[in-house]
């Protein structure tokens, strides 16, 4: 967040996106975002269906690459990650949503009556 503050030109406002992760709102680190008021923190909410392609790409980089490889300090891991993006980037692959919002709801609802007819059963 220093490097972050040192190097984005004082008069631009800074927005962050985070998740809901406590760490974040912690006093030491609310003391440090009110002591700088062009930062404007945005908390993602809980489960938040975007954050899931997110998670997904970090399983795919460490499945594909970190695991594969050996690593013996931070700074090789570092540079092995930074190859994998440059190689990841030269032909990239979206993420796509296969399934329309009314196709995800649809499928939560069918479950939610499977399990209320599990639970009748007990």
């Amino acid at each position: 967040m220093n490097a972050i503050d040192r190097e984005v030109p004082k008069d631009l406002d800074i927005h962050l996106v985070m998740d809901n992760y406590g760490t974040h709102k912690t006093a030491k680190v609310r003391a440090w975002f009110a002591a700088r008021p062009r930062y404007h923190v945005h908390f993602t909410p809980t489960s938040a269906s975007w954050i899931n392609l997110v998670e997904r790409f970090f399983a795919l980089i460490s499945g594909r690459w970190i695991k594969r490889n050996s690593h013996r300090s931070t700074r090789e891991l570092e540079a092995s990650i930074k190859d994998y993006l440059a190689t990841y980037n030269d032909d990239p692959k979206p993420f796509v949503w296969r399934k329309t919002a009314d196709q995800i709801i649809e499928s939560i609802a069918r479950l939610s009556d499977k399990l209320n007819n599990k639970t009748n059963f007990c």
